[in-house]
């Protein structure tokens, strides 16, 4: 069984085909997030504080087959530090670089607690919750390198709010609000199939 991205590559079907208004919204709002276009305050933009994220798994920046279609299809643990100390919560973006229809977004999880540092391997932090991702799941996709190396992306949002969205929200909606409401940003990026 392959991810949703690696079916669309492949010819089959995925899940669910994002309608070309569903991937403009996508590609603009990660467009923003990837700028980190936070607001403080009155709302005028400001440059993120940097997170450091790292992960005990990422053995030489290596995504292990453990974490993809080919494993056990469960999520990395990842940590991180240097928030601001005026976040409210934290969201994790996953996606892949390096795929045809970019971004492809492998998972989403937003409101995490303040406090929280970390993502324990096949866990969510309590309260936490998972944006639909692009093949159509509130879940972690697991990604299925094939053919050329890919670069995946785990990027860590300090957030000077709550989302407060219901789990399983559009992917469009919740990349959008990160967009607003970031205040700082982190990524660890790996390569699956070297």
């Amino acid at each position: 069984m392959t991810s949703g991205q690696d079916r669309i590559r492949g010819g089959g079907s995925p899940r669910r085909a994002p309608t070309r208004f569903a991937a403009v919204a996508v590609a603009l709002a990660v467009a923003l997030v990837v700028a980190g276009c936070g607001k403080a305050g009155q709302g005028a933009p400001v440059a993120p504080r940097t997170l450091f994220v790292t992960s005990e798994a990422f053995s030489q920046d290596l995504l292990p087959q453990r974490y993809t279609c080919e494993g056990d299809r469960i999520n990395p643990p990842l940590n991180w530090s240097g928030a601001p100390a005026d976040t409210k919560s934290f969201a994790l973006v996953v996606d892949d670089s390096s795929a045809p229809i970019t971004p492809f977004i492998y998972w989403l999880v937003f409101d995490i607690g303040p406090g929280t540092t970390d993502i324990q391997e096949a866990a969510l932090p309590t309260g936490a919750r998972q944006a639909m991702n692009s093949a159509g799941t509130a879940s972690y996709d697991a990604p299925c390198p094939s053919g050329r190396p890919h670069m995946y992306r785990f990027t860590v949002y300090a957030l000077n709010s709550w989302l407060n969205l219901p789990n399983g929200s559009p992917l469009p909606k919740v990349l959008a609000a990160i967009a607003t409401d970031t205040i700082g940003r982190g990524r660890k990026v790996v390569t699956g199939n070297p």
